[in-house]
């Protein structure tokens, strides 16, 4: 009888790889996965000998016991032990945990792989290394950080402000970022503007529109690339349309020139989120959960389990040679040569890129999402399609424009008219990156674009009409998941694997609470943030929490040690720590009420919890009555519903009053409530109203839609009151 064989043991994080490997070893390998971290700091203690250069006091994660002492076994009869959680600094900890509790070391390999291919896979094993205790390092101090934050400053909140509060290193600043730019919001003062445009014709007798860009002595030097002339109100408005209507508008220079629109690198961590976020209207959340399954691997007719993507946390945009190649051919056997550049394109990447890493790019390149479609879910076809897509593009020539100015002389007003035809796709072909909501703003302020006729020097134009456009300034927009995470990575807070847990966060713990897309600050996200700010301000200090994200990146590179990092940090931390405790103002929601509780007699009170304000006893903890606080009475309208003939009732969002069904949540019927304008539809004579996109972005169309489809960007400008009448009010239907 021949002694059994003993076999290699391949431990990963997730039973889905462990599906893909399986597929690419053979049986000589057994395949375990470990379910991601096994130990980590105990739950209900600091964990942190602070004293003892801040020596942790790991424990096995509960419910994971089972897992480990199955790990154990298998490791004991096995030649050799691959340790293969992910590429980063997280997965590093975990394959140092496991060579920890699984003991028999000399046996014990690490590899890892980007992408979850046979190349990528078998590579590693026959190119395993010890582990890199520099990664260790880093992400322990990271980890301890984060404790020592959450864990000294959370009873303190507790105490302050409310049970159930919770301080983070990272979150908390995410939630100051947001603070800071509701104040903004609040402090900001509208104000009125307006542009001027000519309606013209060329002696061809087509029509195009003009700018006005410069007036008087500034229409002499004006720069090349000025925006528009900002009038300041009505009044002088008026004053330019009647200085026009006798002028003689003729072409004063012409510039013609041919402009190149580059793609975009392929995507990283950051970019994939916010690029997710504009176009599919995922949160990061979602978007790293779809994004690891097809990393991890999903079974493809044809082909059994295939990871599709590579690593979905990374901050570098290189790209492997072997990766470069394949969509080099790609692009020539699919589009020609002429949407291929003569080198590959390389593109810069950031200083604290883990350049170990590549950027996220699917697996193969000629893997189209019209060929794996039936395989795939709604939604990782959708975001698989977005990183292909992204990535094709990437390694193809520019797009080509060929742009025209037009600057026109009006006694001494300048105009100008821009106009560019896109000549050349290029990359274009097949994808184009979306706009953050600032800068689709930003972009209605431009001049307007469009296609020019053909025009000479100094030619005389047709005069058309004059039209004011009345515009008032925007407040700036309130952050999104995809917005705040590009704050972040500018200001170089946070790190790939740490953008998605920050986003749930702040909203699980009730710091921040989601309006449409937006994310805006709760009360009590605001007094936290208030205190924090005044008694942490080097924690919550941006700089200082970008600097230590370098520090994290500096112990990777073996620039600095882990503990002297600690030391540095927990000194003037505990002493503000200490001061806080002291001089923190109590801020707890406490009003007493002229009513008696019915259960000891004592005064009733208002008090604030997790979930919003309540009443309860003045006795608490000896009497425990607690009851909800009575909102104020809904608002009827003057109007019922169309679908179930109840009152319709008054309500408020972020963009201003609605009307709602008050059978909800049996029925949920909403409507809103048109804010007609003084103006007139040029398309069939009824009123236009004030109306806003399913984002929340205005605009103007027809009262009678759909009948009448007319809409535009620009607010339509309104008449200038006769002198003996008043100026007529905005209303509402």
């Amino acid at each position: 009888m021949t002694k059994k064989s003993k076999k290699n043991l391949v431990i990963v994080e997730s039973p889905a790889k462990a599906k893909t490997l399986k597929k690419f070893l053979g049986s000589s390998y057994e395949i375990a996965a470990c379910m991601g971290h096994i130990r980590d700091l105990p739950p209900k203690s600091l964990g942190v000998n602070i004293e003892k250069g801040f020596d942790p006091n790991y424990k096995i994660i509960k419910g994971k016991e089972k897992i480990v002492k199955s790990l154990q076994r298998q490791a004991k009869t096995a030649d050799t032990v691959f340790l293969a959680p992910d590429p980063d600094r997280e997965g590093e900890a975990i394959a140092w945990h496991l060579k920890t509790l699984l003991g028999n070391a000399d046996k014990i390999k690490r590899i890892e792989f980007h992408e979850i291919t046979k190349s990528a896979v078998q590579k590693a094993v026959e190119h395993p290394r010890e582990i890199d205790l520099d990664r260790v390092d880093a992400q322990q101090a990271r980890r301890i950080l984060d404790r020592l934050v959450g864990y000294k400053i959370s009873p303190l909140l507790w105490k302050k402000i409310r049970k159930g509060l919770s301080a983070g290193r990272v979150q908390s600043v995410a939630v100051r970022l947001i603070c800071k730019r509701e104040a903004e919001i609040k402090k900001f003062q509208t104000e009125e503007y307006w542009f001027i445009l000519a309606k013209l014709a060329s002696q061809a007798q087509l029509e195009f529109s003009a700018k006005l860009i410069a007036k008087g002595e500034k229409s002499l030097g004006v720069r090349p690339k000025e925006k528009g002339e900002v009038i300041k109100n009505q009044a002088e408005a008026e004053q330019i349309v009647k200085d026009l209507q006798n002028a003689i508008f003729v072409i004063s220079q012409i510039n013609r020139k041919e402009q190149k629109r580059y793609p975009t690198p392929p995507f990283i961590t950051s970019t994939l989120q916010q690029e997710a976020a504009r176009k599919l209207g995922y949160s990061t959340k979602k978007t790293m959960v779809v994004a690891q399954k097809l990393y991890e691997g999903i079974n493809i007719k044809g082909e059994g389990h295939t990871g599709l993507i590579t690593y979905m946390r990374t901050d570098s945009v290189r790209i492997a040679e072997e990766a470069e190649e394949g969509v080099r051919k790609f692009i020539i056997d699919t589009y020609g040569q002429d949407h291929l550049p003569d080198q590959p394109i390389r593109y810069k990447k950031k200083k604290q890129a883990q350049d170990a890493h590549e950027a996220i790019r699917p697996t193969s390149a000629v893997r189209h999402p019209d060929q794996i479609a039936a395989s795939l879910k709604p939604d990782e076809l959708k975001l698989y399609e977005l990183i292909w897509k992204r990535f094709v593009a990437c390694q193809m020539n520019p797009a080509i424009y060929d742009q025209t100015s037009v600057d026109i002389k009006a006694n001494d007003y300048l105009f100008r008219a821009t106009g560019s035809i896109l000549k050349y796709d290029g990359f274009m072909r097949i994808y184009l990156e979306s706009k953050d909501e600032e800068e689709e703003e930003e972009e209605e302020k431009e001049l307007p674009e469009g296609t020019l006729p053909e025009l000479k020097d100094n030619e005389p134009l047709t005069f058309k009409e004059i039209i004011p456009e009345q515009h008032f300034t925007q407040p700036p927009a309130r952050f999104n998941e995809a917005s705040l995470v590009k704050e972040l990575e500018k200001r170089g807070i946070g790190r790939p694997s740490t953008y998605a847990p920050i986003m749930s966060t702040i909203q699980n713990r009730g710091y921040v609470e989601k309006v449409g897309r937006a994310l805006k600050p709760t009360e009590i996200g605001m007094i936290t943030n208030e205190m924090l700010v005044k008694h942490f301000p080097k924690i919550l200090d941006f700089e200082f929490t970008a600097h230590m994200e370098d520090s994290l990146d500096d112990i990777v590179e073996h620039k600095m040690n882990w503990t002297k990092t600690l030391e540095e940090f927990y000194e003037p931390f505990a002493k503000a720590l200490a001061e806080a405790s002291v001089k923190m103002a109590t801020v707890k929601k406490e009003i007493k009420l002229d009513e008696k509780c019915p259960e000891c007699g004592k005064p009733l009170m208002i008090r604030s919890g997790r979930y919003g304000d309540f009443i309860a006893c003045s006795a608490f903890p000896d009497c425990k009555l607690t009851k909800p606080l009575e909102q104020n009475p809904p608002e009827f309208a003057n109007e019922k519903c169309n679908k179930c003939g109840s009152p319709m009732i008054l309500k408020q969002s972020r963009f201003g009053t609605f009307l709602a069904c008050s059978a909800y949540p049996k029925c949920k019927n909403i409507k809103s409530i048109l804010k007609k304008i003084e103006a007139q539809c040029p398309k069939c004579g009824q009123e236009l109203v004030e109306r806003r996109t399913r984002k929340g972005k205005v605009f103007y169309g027809c009262i009678k839609y759909p009948k009448c489809d007319y809409a535009t960007w620009q607010r339509p400008a309104t008449p200038a009151p006769k002198p003996d009448a008043p100026k007529k009010e905005d209303e509402s239907v």
